[in-house]
C-alpha cells in the first residue's frame, strides 16, 4: 500500500514548482515569515491594481492577517528591496 503524504499548498507557486517547494519545506529551509511577507505585498499590488486606496487595501489585508496591526502591513508592503 502507498503511503499518502499530505501536501502543503505552495504559495510560492509562480515563483516554484510544487516539488522543489517541497523539498526545501522537508529541510527546514523556507522562511515562514518571508512567505507571509510576499504574500502580503502581492496581495496589496492586487488591490492597488483595483483602484482601491492604499488604507482600504491595508484594512482588506489585515483581515487575513488579524495579529499584524496596520503600521506593520504599510511597513511590510513599503519595505525596499535589498
Amino acid at each position: 500500500m502507498k503511503e499518502l503524504i499530505a501536501k502543503i499548498d505552495n504559495p510560492l507557486s509562480d515563483l516554484i514548482s510544487d516539488e522543489i517547494y517541497d523539498l526545501l519545506d522537508a529541510h527546514g529551509l523556507i522562511d515562514e515569515k518571508a512567505v507571509r511577507d510576499y504574500q502580503i505585498r502581492k496581495r496589496f499590488k492586487q488591490l492597488r491594481a483595483t483602484k482601491i486606496s492604499a488604507g482600504d487595501a491595508i484594512d482588506t489585508i489585515r483581515e487575513d492577517y488579524p495579529y499584524l496591526q496596520f503600521d506593520t502591513i504599510r511597513k511590510i508592503v513599503y519595505q525596499i528591496s535589498k
